[in-house]
Parts: structure tokens; C-alpha cells; sequence
């Protein structure tokens, strides 16, 4: 892989690990905790809802699922 893929796959377990953390977080603090844009947070969210890693039930409101996940270093 190259740099900018792990680096996107590092901030996308980091981010996945900080909500799982922290219960419930919005956009606006994912953005202020990974310093960067809320689109690329947003890009980010989509691909952990898309493996059914995190829920919004509420808009901008996250939360992990149920599902379980194993972390690799």
C-alpha cells in the first residue's frame, strides 16, 4: 500500500477506536480531535457505516454497533 492509504486506514482505526471510546462523539468533535476537514471525517464515517463499524441515529451523531471487530497493530 502506499502512504496515503495507511495513512487513511490508520486515522479510519483511530477514529473508529476514539468513538468506541467515547460512546457517542459528533462530526464536529471528530474534526477537531483528527484536525481535519469534515468532509474527509464524513468519507471516513461512511466507510465504517458501510461495514456496519458505527451508527448515526441522529444526524452527525455517532456511535459504534454491536459488531464485533478485531484489531490488528
Amino acid at each position: 500500500m502506499n502512504n496515503s492509504t495507511d495513512r487513511m486506514l490508520t486515522r479510519i482505526k483511530s477514529i473508529y477506536l476514539f468513538i468506541e471510546k467515547h460512546d457517542v462523539v459528533t462530526t464536529k468533535e471528530l474534526v477537531e480531535e483528527f484536525g481535519t476537514t469534515e468532509r474527509t471525517i464524513q468519507r471516513d464515517l461512511n466507510i465504517l457505516h458501510y461495514n456496519d463499524l458505527v451508527e448515526s441515529k441522529e444526524r452527525g451523531i455517532w456511535t459504534t454497533t454491536d459488531r464485533k471487530v478485531k484489531l490488528s497493530s
